[in-house]
């Protein structure tokens, strides 16, 4: 298991205080075949996709797949999603280090179509995942103007992040997000009355999650420079760096690109499942 991998972003988060409430399945020990981070059983349980998270590893689909159908692995009454990864670049171990990379996604979607109680079904979400340049090359931030400042946001601003989200506009959104500003590192951009211009978000996975900046405000060259101060931070802390971008949104990906920061190949999903769909049906 190699960063930059979900299950090993929530491995990190749970030996430094386990902030995003995970814990860890695995088939066997300690030769595993399969890796499950889910909330922990100590938690209330929450009928909820925004915060109800997990992400999968693993080596042996058949290890995998015993690990899904053992009984309270995962709680199919209730709304989740699963966050695979896809495969590793060069470097960092190579391999399909994921269930949902090119030939995982096959497998996870096969499993899935098995496993779930019906009428319910995968709804995949593709997304590009990029990691950092080699420390030698990353670039250093820009200058910032005079009337902007470095700060971070809390849970007060998750009604102005919900409204900007494209996941947003209900109540457990602004939820989640809140939830995420008070249990994980965030980083913005202020102007001089202390409004957010600009900010990234990092999630239970330690991913970089819903970075945005205000219309008003882009063609400045701020989130240039958030990413590469959160790039610092986050490694500074003894975490990886990496980010999801929805396939559409081309601005963020020609700025990665323009950062040093390489693109994965094969695509990341998320597997939703949400019980109420069915339960709601005709």
């Amino acid at each position: 298991l190699h960063p930059p991998h979900p299950v090993y972003g929530a491995v990190l988060n749970i030996n430094r205080g386990n902030p995003g409430d995970f814990e860890v399945a695995v088939d066997a020990w300690p030769d595993f075949g399969a890796v499950l981070a889910r909330r922990s059983g100590e938690v209330a349980p929450v009928d909820d996709c925004y915060w109800n998270l997990q992400a999968a590893f693993y080596r042996d689909v058949g290890a995998y797949r015993a690990l899904l159908e053992t009984p309270g692995c995962l709680r199919w009454d209730a709304a989740f999603h699963i966050f695979g990864g896809s495969r590793a670049p060069r470097g960092w171990g190579g391999g399909d280090t994921g269930s949902l990379g090119r030939g995982g996604l096959r497998h996870q979607l096969v499993l899935w179509a098995g496993m779930a109680p019906s009428p319910s079904r995968p709804c995949p979400n593709p997304c590009p995942v990029a990691v950092p340049p080699p420390p030698t090359s990353r670039p250093s931030p820009r200058r910032l103007d005079p009337d902007v400042r470095v700060g971070t946001l809390s849970p007060a601003h998750a009604e102005l992040l919900d409204a900007t989200w494209a996941y947003g506009g209900n109540a457990r959104s602004r939820q989640y997000l809140g939830e995420l500003l008070e249990r994980f590192p965030s980083l913005c951009l202020l102007d001089r009355a202390g409004e957010p211009l600009c900010w990234a978000l990092t999630d239970g996975f330690a991913a970089g999650a819903h970075g945005f900046t205000l219309p008003s405000q882009r063609r400045r060259g701020l989130m240039r420079v958030l990413t590469v101060l959160a790039a610092r931070r986050a490694l500074a802390r003894g975490f990886p760096t990496y980010g999801h971008t929805a396939t559409g949104n081309g601005a963020m990906q020609r700025l990665q690109e323009a950062l040093g920061h390489r693109r994965l190949p094969g695509l990341c999903r998320f597997v939703l499942h949400n019980p109420a769909l069915a339960r709601a049906a005709p």
